[in-house]
């Protein structure tokens, strides 16, 4: 969604309770894009939040021309908030998606348009540290990316790398193709292609606020992850039936020839129940496993629109600063299938 007086640069932030960091995140924004030399805007989008995350926003938009503000009709998660400020951004050369807690500093932006004119469509933004974090989701976090690097098949992601990155304008039209229900939006940065590099920088804590991943999300989204880029856990569950079946009749082989060499004693209760257990938990994981694909099918099939918007004020200029031209405002999306 362009214009022909639209910017050239975008900078997509979804935020959700989000109050207290949003004024800080702006300040540093608008410095770092200062040094660019092109013009930009930025596309906050509210994704249902609880506090005052909106009137902040908004209040943002009116004190700056360059900013623009989505609002969700309710809360659809990070994922479909992303997607919609993609959907939203005007630009016509790049847009740049970014978190507003802090932890990806804002200043690190330059080395992103850096790499994007040496040539690469994606310059993404990989970690040296993960300050803030517990040596727990460190671990976990190291773990799902190695679990995904080989189970991803074609499909790799990059280690260490978050959403924080700048894509060509060809590469965020590709990407917006791509409307699946089940939306994993580092994978679909991978699945995408295009000329990509890496800018290394140093994570930050949070500046204000409260994490909003706890361990369970996580798991949810790492199975979201593996679920919508790889068949494995499928092949996996074939692989443990036939391996059952296989030590079920060594097991029988060995029950007949005992039986015709030493009688046929009683077999013991524990045993027997140990057995059918056993068999039962692996049959229900199985199921489970089969059901969350057939969930994610299901899904698909209603083709209900990613999202709704509530309102969308677009930003009033695009400029490299508050004195810039005059941009045309872009009209809004209020379903997109």
């Amino acid at each position: 969604m362009t214009a022909p007086d639209a910017p050239a640069l975008s900078v997509v932030v979804p935020a959700y309770n989000e109050q207290e960091v949003l004024p800080e995140f702006h300040r540093r924004l608008a410095a770092a894009m200062e040094g660019i030399g092109l013009a930009w805007e930025v596309v906050y989008v509210n994704d249902g939040s609880r506090d005052t995350t909106l009137e902040v926003m908004t209040g943002l938009q009116r004190q700056d021309p360059r900013a623009a503000v989505l609002n969700l009709s309710r809360n659809f998660g990070k994922e479909i908030a992303l997607t919609a400020g993609l959907d939203h951004a005007r630009a016509t050369e790049a847009v740049i998606v970014i978190d507003a807690d802090l932890q990806d500093p804002p200043e690190v932006i330059p080395a992103l348009v850096a790499a994007w004119r040496e040539g690469f469509d994606i310059a993404y933004a990989q970690r040296n540290t993960r300050e803030g974090e517990t040596w727990l989701k460190k671990a976990t976090a190291a773990g799902f990316y190695r679990v995904m690097q080989r189970l991803g098949g074609k499909v790799k992601l990059p280690q260490d790398t978050g959403d924080f990155r700048l894509m060509s304008r060809r590469a965020v039209d590709a990407l917006l193709k791509l409307r699946e229900q089940h939306r994993f939006m580092k994978g679909l940065f991978a699945w995408i292609g295009f000329p990509a590099t890496a800018v290394r920088y140093d994570r930050a804590p949070r500046a204000a606020g409260e994490t909003k991943w706890n361990y369970w999300k996580l798991w949810n989204f790492s199975l979201e992850g593996i679920t919508s880029f790889t068949v494995a856990p499928l092949k996996v569950a074939t692989y443990v039936g036939f391996a059952i079946a296989v030590l079920a009749s060594i097991y029988l082989f060995t029950l007949v020839v005992r039986t015709l060499l030493f009688g046929n004693p009683v077999a013991g209760y524990p045993s027997l129940l140990a057995v059918t257990l056993f068999l039962g938990g692996v049959q229900m994981m199985m199921l489970g496993i089969i059901g969350e694909y057939l969930g994610r099918i299901f899904n698909e099939t209603k083709q209900r629109p990613l999202y709704f918007a509530e309102r969308y004020l677009p930003s009033r200029q695009a400029s490299t600063s508050p004195s810039g031209a005059q941009s045309a405002a872009a009209p809004g999306i209020d379903a997109n299938a």
